[in-house]
């Protein structure tokens, strides 16, 4: 693992289930989550993903690649353009500093209307090693 390495593209389907599921298992009972009638009446053109989904899957796309000893220390993430249903939301990463055993990767998640999510994602993976080339990460210590 080295600074520079990418993340294989993980696509995800947006469907109506997951995001009222995602709103129901993160305790979000906001309407605009589940209720298309009272989305639209408050301008949006359909339920959108709420930003607690996105934060897990940004976690399982993290998790996903580096195995299940993983462990996330930190996920920072913005959202951007809403993820609505019948869309695709393509997540992918490029690690951007490694120190001991703990990576750093950024993370964009894309769909139709632009990136839904951007951020940065701090995992531990007994084992890594970072190479020559590697960054210490922010906050670090030397």
């Amino acid at each position: 693992m080295k600074v520079g390495d990418e993340l294989p593209v993980l696509e995800i389907p947006v469907t109506r289930t997951l995001i009222v599921a995602g709103a129901v298992a993160s305790r979000d009972y906001q309407d605009v989550h589940h209720d298309a009638v009272l989305a639209r009446e408050k301008g949006s053109p359909d339920i959108f993903m709420n930003i607690l989904t996105t934060n897990g899957l940004v976690g399982r796309y993290i998790t996903d690649h580096f195995g299940p000893a993983a462990r996330l220390r930190s996920v920072r993430i913005r959202l951007g353009a809403p993820n609505y249903p019948g869309d695709t939301m393509t997540l992918t990463g490029t690690v951007t500093a490694v120190e001991a055993d703990v990576a750093e990767v950024r993370v964009v998640g894309a769909n139709g209307l632009g990136h839904h999510v951007t951020g940065t994602v701090r995992v531990a993976v007994p084992g890594l090693v970072g190479s020559a080339e590697h960054h210490a990460l922010p906050g670090a210590r030397s």
